[in-house]
């Protein structure tokens, strides 16, 4: 934990796996950094999954966002050593897509002309050939789609990993500016650059329409290896995964919905992840349910990130919406580069926070009592 005293030459605002890489990234490269957040590491990393699925979530009309998607997976290896492969749980054995009817079979049909394409590498299986790929499912499945290119990780240990590699101010910010923050404590801290990773908590603070989108998700526990694959099914037109740990622990997930603020896990969303995915894998009725949770995605109107300088100076890494987990190395990598007048390793023209008109909301932080602090 850092002391709010320290003038650091950056301020991260958001103390999610997207901030918290960024902030690590600039450490890495000499600078002096510091995160807010209130409860770092508790918000939409602490629910998702973990997949890092660029082709799984690939979506007609989003060349872009596949092309950052792409570029984000390339970059998770040497993220991953970085911080230790067996410590994040970082695994490489690729992503099954299966159709629980002929209907569903039809949009995954829909999904494989986008992947051909776009010249991904995927493989189209028959039913018999993904139940040998992953014998957990269901005898009636109708086919699937297999992905190589599709991995995963542990986001709570990635979280664990890096919040004890950077500092850490439990604070919320209530007003920013390029270089300074106000807080909920009512202290101004000043820096040379201040970077907003807010995540569904952003547009409070900024301009920018991102909204929350909230997210279910249930933890299953069984025995190490039931579940061989990473699996993500179409069910009666529902898209439902199952992402298995190292440990014998399934992830299960995740509800999309549109309720605002509302972190509540209910009861009609918990049953609609169970009714899908047993659907889908019924060998896991007999396992244990550990743990339900529900989680906001931060999302703006065209499911792309806002990755990039503003009008206001200030640095921008928010909106990532189904990939932040998937898009940390690659965006704490730009935002790292934004910060020191570096060439960002991808183009960020699509992801500008300008594509908005992102302007401030309200007036700048008190800086009456920093006397001496330069603009």
């Amino acid at each position: 934990m850092a002391d709010l005293s320290l003038k650091p030459d950056v301020i991260v605002v958001g103390g999610g796996i997207i901030g918290l890489s960024a902030a690590w990234q600039l450490h890495r490269d000499g600078i002096d950094v510091v995160v807010l957040d209130p409860a770092p590491g508790t918000g939409a990393s602490h629910a998702a999954a973990g997949m890092l699925a660029p082709i799984h979530e690939a979506y007609w009309g989003e060349t872009h966002i596949l092309g950052l998607n792409l570029a984000a997976s390339q970059a998770w290896p040497a993220f991953a050593d970085a911080l230790g492969v067996d410590v994040v749980d970082y695994r490489r054995n690729g992503m099954l897509m299966a159709a629980y009817d002929a209907d569903d079979k039809a949009l995954l049909d829909n999904l494989g002309d986008l992947h051909e394409q776009e010249g991904l590498p995927v493989e189209r299986l028959r039913s018999r050939e993904c139940r040998s790929r992953e014998p957990l499912l269901a005898p009636g499945v109708r086919g699937g789609v297999y992905s190589p290119l599709d991995h995963q990780v542990n986001p709570r240990r990635v979280v664990a990993e890096l919040l004890s590699r950077v500092p850490t101010i439990p604070v919320s910010a209530t007003q920013v500016a390029r270089n300074q923050v106000a807080t909920d404590d009512g202290r101004v801290m000043a820096c040379q650059q201040v970077v907003v990773a807010a995540g569904a908590w952003t547009g409070r603070l900024l301009g920018v329409p991102i909204r929350p989108i909230k997210g279910q998700i249930l933890r299953l526990n069984g025995p190490e290896g039931l579940l061989r694959l990473p699996v993500r099914g179409v069910v009666r037109g529902s898209s439902v995964y199952a992402v298995p740990r190292s440990d014998g622990e399934i992830v299960v997930g995740a509800t999309q919905e549109e309720q605002g603020f509302d972190t509540r896990v209910t009861a009609g969303g918990v049953y609609e992840l169970l009714r899908d995915v047993l659907a889908l894998l019924p060998g896991l009725s007999e396992i244990d349910l550990e743990e339900t949770w529900a989680g906001l995605r931060p999302g703006a109107p065209d499911n792309a990130p806002i990755i990039g300088t503003g009008d206001d100076g200030i640095v921008y890494a928010t909106g990532h919406y189904r990939n932040g987990i998937l898009t940390a190395p690659i965006t704490a990598t730009a935002v790292a580069a934004l910060v020191q007048g570096r060439q960002p390793p991808v183009d960020l023209s699509p992801f500008s926070p300008g594509r908005f008109g992102a302007e401030p909301i309200g007036d700048p932080p008190n800086t009456e009592h920093l006397s001496g602090v330069t603009a």
